[in-house]
């Protein structure tokens, strides 16, 4: 991973940037496409036909879909697509799970257990093509008509593997005509270094705490979990929305405006307010394409509850094919139901520290739910969380959780708006520009240095 990522960073990417302007503008799109299925080839090169067939596949349906605008055909085409994305979806994701809990079952220990790989970034790219489906058949956004540029919408590699989510209409115009200027194009820089930044020198540290944390067990003690859990929380924070940041400064480079995907969680007033600053585009997508199209809140309180009911699991188990996810997405189906059911006015009438910190202890359980998937291990870290299992972790992990203090403090500031304040403040001031070059090559060098030294580099959602 360190090797691929050096590769990526210093080779691939500089490389596919020149290519891609030495090119006249209107032919753009065919080094851009070759670009995306060379980068998911060099990752997963025995899936590169999966996504290729999955890309012509809806492409098709697209265009028979907005043909049939006035037919009742139309709804048979759009439910064949889905079946099909979602069987590729569940076949590969879902039935090493399935498998492994029907052989848990009394007298159903003579089946097999598969051993599927998951091709990278499958969850990602099925929520595309459903969606590009679903809003044409709405009306929302037309068929497109040139398999080279619904090529390069499915298989943009900033975006591919990891998210946001974006939806066709987001960049339908981008997709046939795109400009990228100089003010653009240092943004793009600057949000690729600081989303590198943030991957390399916090996350990834953080993810060694937190592994030091779970290899105690139950000797970590009240101060040792609790610190694993803070740990965790911004190792998944830092890795996804600096991975996040980075798809939309490569996406700019490119050309191409990609959503947000995160507004400062860590800093919600509430749970609610949480999920809608966490993953931004995927709680959208559950909302337009799931929990509107069921109902919605318009029907009474007993409908809304089933319809959160339904996203929640879903959400969970795409998320993951393993109970602890399921766990998961009902933990925060509870909290939200109860926080639409009473919560909400106790709340608002509360002073703000009190939603806030009811939204901070909410993440830092309900990461530990995601994190580990034996419940055995869930139930101890709760126990320890709660004072069961001793104050202080042995001295060998109480010198590391001090050593990591700093590096916490910085990720948890980093994990709110000051910093960005501070930086708005300096704009257009002389020292402005001079300070944003000195802070993206120290960001460059210090991720050269740490990628070269460490071994540690997981991307936490890639599995998803």
């Amino acid at each position: 991973m360190v090797f691929a990522s050096l590769t990526f960073l210093f080779l691939f990417f500089p490389a596919s940037l020149i290519i891609y302007y030495l090119v006249p503008k209107k032919w753009r799109n065919i080094p851009l496409l070759a670009e995306n299925l060379l980068f998911y080839a060099w990752g997963e090169p025995r899936f590169l036909l999966l996504i290729l067939f999955s890309t012509v596949v809806n492409f098709f349906f697209g265009k028979a879909i907005g043909k049939n605008a006035e037919s009742r055909r139309r709804k048979c085409l759009l439910a064949l697509a889905v079946v099909i994305d979602l069987g590729l979806l569940v076949f590969f994701k879902y039935t090493n799970f399935l498998v492994a809990s029907l052989r848990l079952l009394p007298g159903m220990g003579w089946m097999a257990q598969t051993e599927i790989a998951l091709p990278l970034g499958i969850s990602f790219y099925t929520f595309h093509v459903i969606s590009y489906l679903a809003d044409i058949y709405r009306g929302d956004a037309p068929a497109q008509k040139s398999i080279l540029r619904f090529g390069v919408y499915i298989t943009l590699f900033p975006q591919m593997i990891a998210g946001p989510i974006v939806r066709y209409k987001q960049i339908q115009g981008q997709l046939e005509e795109r400009t990228c200027t100089s003010a653009q194009f240092v943004s793009g820089i600057r949000l690729l270094l600081v989303g590198l930044a943030k991957k390399v020198l916090i996350a990834n540290q953080m993810g060694v705490l937190w592994d030091a944390v779970k290899a105690s067990g139950s000797t970590a003690g009240l101060l040792g979990s609790w610190a694993g859990a803070a740990a965790f929380s911004l190792q998944i924070y830092f890795d996804f929305s600096g991975y996040s940041d980075m798809a939309r400064g490569l996406g700019e480079l490119f050309g191409f405006e990609l959503p947000i995907n995160f507004n400062y969680p860590y800093i919600a007033s509430s749970v609610t307010d949480y999920w809608r600053r966490w993953h931004i585009s995927l709680s959208l997508w559950f909302r337009d394409y799931v929990y509107i199209p069921l109902g919605g809140s318009r029907h009474g309180m007993r409908v809304t509850i089933r319809n959160l009911l339904i996203v929640w699991v879903l959400t969970g188990f795409w998320h993951g094919a393993n109970w602890n996810f399921l766990l998961w997405g009902m933990y925060y189906f509870v909290l939200l139901a109860a926080e639409k059911l009473f919560l909400q006015p106790v709340l608002k009438k509360a002073p703000v520290w009190v939603g806030h910190l009811c939204a901070v202890l909410s993440f830092l359980f309900g990461w530990m739910l995601f994190a580990l998937t034996d419940f055995s291990t869930i139930g101890r870290q709760f126990q320890m969380m709660f004072g069961f299992g001793g104050l202080l972790p042995d001295g060998k992990l109480l010198y590391q959780i001090l050593s990591y203090l700093p590096l916490m403090i910085i990720g948890a500031v980093g994990s709110t708006p000051l910093v960005k304040r501070l930086y708005d403040r300096t704009e257009g001031s002389r020292a402005h520009c001079a300070v944003e070059c000195v802070c993206c090559v120290a960001a460059l060098l210090l991720s050269t240095a740490a990628l070269i030294s460490q071994s540690y580099n997981p991307f936490l959602y890639f599995r998803f």
